[in-house]
């Protein structure tokens, strides 16, 4: 499975923003797809994650209610919609696929993407 993030930018304090990741393959509808972000010098943390065949969405605490995670397995993407963004959630957001029905650790996900900057202006 090849990841390719895309859609990072630069957005107000308070604003929307929407990052996909589009999977090549044709079993991506099998994976769990999370999404995580790094900001510099801190370590990479789990954000959220959505798992195959349509389960609940996990989130991280520092995102839930603002962030909103989604899969379109016809189309072989996944979504992270971020609203009411804060200066702390700049970083590069990085997308992975898991076959573990869903995870919140790195180890867990055997693909990832390169990653999409988000950069939030106060």
């Amino acid at each position: 499975v090849q990841l390719q993030a895309s859609g990072g930018g630069l957005v107000q304090a308070g604003g929307s923003l929407r990052v996909s990741c589009a999977a090549s393959g044709s079993t991506f509808s099998t994976y769990a797809m999370g999404w995580f972000r790094q900001a510099p010098g801190k370590e990479r943390e789990f954000v959220a994650a959505i798992p195959y065949s349509g389960g609940t969405p996990y989130y991280s605490d520092s995102v839930k209610r603002r962030f909103f995670i989604s899969r379109d397995d016809a189309k072989n993407t996944v979504y992270l919609q971020m609203n009411s963004l804060k200066p702390e959630d700049a970083a590069v957001y990085y997308c992975a696929a898991s076959r573990k029905y869903w995870s919140r650790r790195e180890s867990d996900y055997e693909y990832w993407g390169q990653g999409t900057q988000v950069t939030v202006s106060s």
